[in-house]
């Protein structure tokens, strides 16, 4: 009865068919971790491929079908996918590598018997500190050949180059140079969690003797709630900022989301961007009026509101595209419209979570869930429209000035700034366990803004470095202290690396 009970937790935990009793313990890890990473790499595609081929279906005869379609049918497609995913050079095996190279170098170096060390007492003092050395060169030296691998596969980083002329000059660029950089984000992702696993053991240890010597005091625990909220806020600001003046710094489908969520006239995001370039400058004719001159007569406003030589500032009813000057009834506006959007994304998501384990309230709870998080989203977006309008209208010109210069000033950078530190704080609405979540997704994207997308490939080696020094933290931390590895990323490990 007592095994039952263990096998039917272990099901619970990581379902029947990634416990593999029929493998050797040893390859176990291995075995999960391509399929994992298969399943990850390949799932998407096919949903999008899914939902082409229904979108097709229903248009097939209304020849709206852009020229262009791809001839092959949808079964050749579906086969051309799970066989990409099987290459030698893609993530699953890179995965494979990753955690199966680990354990396997860990077993080799007779580690594979301890798997976890919690403070044994016949392992303190150096002993422990050798296998836990050990340990990490296993992990170091899995990490640096199996990312070698990842960037051994030949193409370029996507970038978002609007025009073909662009691309060509990319391709004519690496043509006379070799450039890396596709592997940025996992490297990047890899060193936030290793900074987040030294800070929080440290933290813990601080806390841990505070508490001890009962010294622990409120503001410290105040700090230990706001880590998270603080680390968000601190990444959606450079986050914004790019996505605003420099999107292709961004991951290219994290930049299109932004977009899409935003449900902004981008005429007026290339407004300000001119504004903060001096191509558009106030009383000067530049020859701007077209742009938000048009915009205005889309959005039923007189044109010459957009001529900012004869207007100054441009008001903030054109920032709200139509919907009155008043910013306030904007900002109610844009939650109201931004909620219902993130609903019908959010409500599907929190109704098939509440199918694992469904009950009489599991409707109620998905409802309230997708709510919140829905309302996270746009609170979010909230903040950073009536932010711009704090920064141009309500607040910025009594702080700064309202002559010219100073409206140059506002409009070259300040109210875009202003929704960008106002944004972040949309995490408060959120849950404890979101929020940590929610900070570890956004902060190696934050990280990504502050370095270039490509790089000269003489340096590869120092990204391969950072990220095999990073995943080695992390996997160690992982055996030793499972729960110190917080986040999505620690549940995963949690799962792969039993054996």
């Amino acid at each position: 009865m007592q095994q039952q009970r263990h096998e039917t937790g272990s099901e619970r935990d990581g379902g029947a068919f990634l416990q593999l009793r029929s493998l050797p313990p040893a390859l176990r890890p291995l075995v999960r971790a391509y399929l994992l990473g298969y399943a990850s790499a390949v799932a998407p595609r096919l949903l999008t491929l899914i939902l082409q081929h229904l979108s097709r279906r229903r248009t097939k005869n209304k020849k709206t079908l852009p020229a262009d379609v791809d001839e092959r049918t949808f079964v050749e497609s579906v086969v051309h996918v799970l066989r990409t995913g099987l290459a030698p050079q893609r993530f699953p095996t890179f995965c494979a590598a990753l955690v199966g190279g680990s354990t396997l170098l860990q077993v080799a170096t007779g580690l594979g018997d301890t798997p976890r060390l919690r403070n044994p007492p016949e392992k303190a003092g150096l002993t422990r500190v050798l296998v836990r050395l050990a340990r990490w060169l296993a992990s170091f030296v899995a990490a640096w050949f199996s990312l070698r691998l990842l960037q051994s596969k030949q193409g370029l980083p996507r970038r978002d180059s609007a025009s073909a002329a662009a691309a060509q000059a990319d391709r004519d660029a690496a043509s006379r140079k070799k450039f890396a950089g596709r592997t940025l984000d996992l490297t990047l992702f890899a060193a936030t969690q290793a900074v987040d696993v030294i800070v929080g053991e440290l933290w813990s240890e601080h806390r841990g003797r505070r508490t001890a010597a009962q010294k622990w005091t409120k503001g410290e625990q105040f700090i230990s709630r706001m880590i998270d909220p603080l680390a968000f806020v601190a990444s959606c600001g450079p986050i914004m900022w790019a996505w605003f003046y420099s999107p292709e710094s961004l991951p290219r489908g994290y930049n299109k989301w932004i977009t899409s969520a935003a449900h902004v006239d981008l005429r007026l995001i290339e407004a300000l961007r001119r504004f903060r370039s001096g191509e558009l400058r106030y009383t000067q004719e530049t020859g701007q009026a077209p742009l938000l001159g048009a915009m205005c007569k889309d959005y039923g406003l007189p044109y010459q509101l957009g001529d900012p030589v004869k207007v100054v500032p441009f008001p903030c009813g054109i920032v709200h595209m139509g919907r009155g000057p008043s910013c306030e009834y904007h900002a109610w506006r844009r939650f109201w419209l931004s909620w219902r959007w993130a609903m019908y994304t959010y409500l599907p998501l929190a109704l098939a979570l509440q199918l694992r384990k469904p009950t009489r309230k599991s409707p109620l709870l998905a409802l309230l869930s997708a709510s919140r998080s829905s309302a996270f989203l746009a609170t979010f977006i909230t903040l950073f429209y009536y932010g711009v309008c704090l920064g141009r209208t309500r607040l910025g010109p009594h702080l700064i000035g309202k002559d010219v210069p100073c409206r140059q000033r506002i409009d070259s950078g300040l109210c875009v700034s202003t929704g960008c530190f106002l944004c972040g704080w949309s995490v408060l609405i959120e849950t404890a366990s979101r929020r940590k979540d929610m900070a570890l997704f956004v902060a190696p994207r934050a990280m990504a803004t502050l370095l270039p997308r490509r790089y000269a490939a003489d340096k590869q080696w120092r990204e391969t470095l950072a990220f095999a020094a990073s995943t080695a933290v992390v996997f160690t931390c992982a055996l030793e202290n499972p729960r110190r590895v917080r986040g999505m990323m620690g549940g995963i490990l949690g799962l792969t690396m039993r054996n």
